[in-house]
């Protein structure tokens, strides 16, 4: 995905809307901080920046590992839907 910002304005909205903090990613993924930190350790995640007290994801790579996380779950637990 290509981003382009004309203003600070443009910019503030695509923080906002394409930027996850951590608690936002274990809410979006509905998974624990100790899971997030395992997918980051094993590089299934990626964070675009890491502050003292947390890190920032993009909501594309989110998007893409829900994804991916119904994938392995209708091949490996079928009976669960």
């Amino acid at each position: 995905m290509e981003y382009k910002v004309a203003n600070k304005e443009e910019f503030i909205k695509l923080v906002q809307s394409e930027i996850l903090t951590t608690s936002e990613v274990i809410e979006e993924l509905q998974i624990s901080r100790q899971a997030l930190n395992s997918l980051v350790k094993r590089g299934k995640l990626v964070p675009v920046k890491e502050l003292s007290r947390d890190k920032l994801y993009l909501r594309e790579d989110i998007e893409s590992r829900k994804e991916a996380a119904k994938e392995l779950q209708t091949k490996y637990r079928p009976y669960d839907e």
